[in-house]
């Protein structure tokens, strides 16, 4: 059970949980432009793979698995004290729209009048 609970960890989120995550914060409109970055970012990132190689060939598998390392604990800070209040921000304007009846759409509105 650890075990596959570590391998979703590494592995799985990309195409679970950040798809997940991005609808439900940003809604069903925007779900495809929200994926399509996520996945250039998984792109981009298996760009520093020779860079891994690099410093496996000069500096051993230790400075490998350090800058992974500081590359997640860079990633957690930035989420927490960035992308969270980001995100919490934009959930409250969504929030407040529905309250305002501005995210009402024109078929919900005939079905109330009706």
């Amino acid at each position: 059970m650890l075990a596959s609970a570590v391998y979703f960890g590494a592995f799985g989120e990309i195409y679970s949980l950040f798809p997940a995550t991005a609808g439900d914060t940003f809604g069903a409109e925007y779900a495809t432009t929200n994926n399509g970055m996520l996945y250039t970012a998984k792109g981009t990132a298996a760009l520093l793979v020779p860079l891994g190689s690099v410093l496996a060939t000069n500096y051993g598998w230790q400075a490998v698995f350090l800058a992974a390392m500081a590359c997640n604990i860079i990633a957690a800070l930035l989420a927490v004290f960035v992308i969270k209040p980001m995100r919490r921000a934009h959930i409250e304007r969504s929030n407040e729209k529905v309250a305002n009846g501005a995210n009402a759409s024109p078929l919900a509105a005939q079905n109330v009048n009706a």
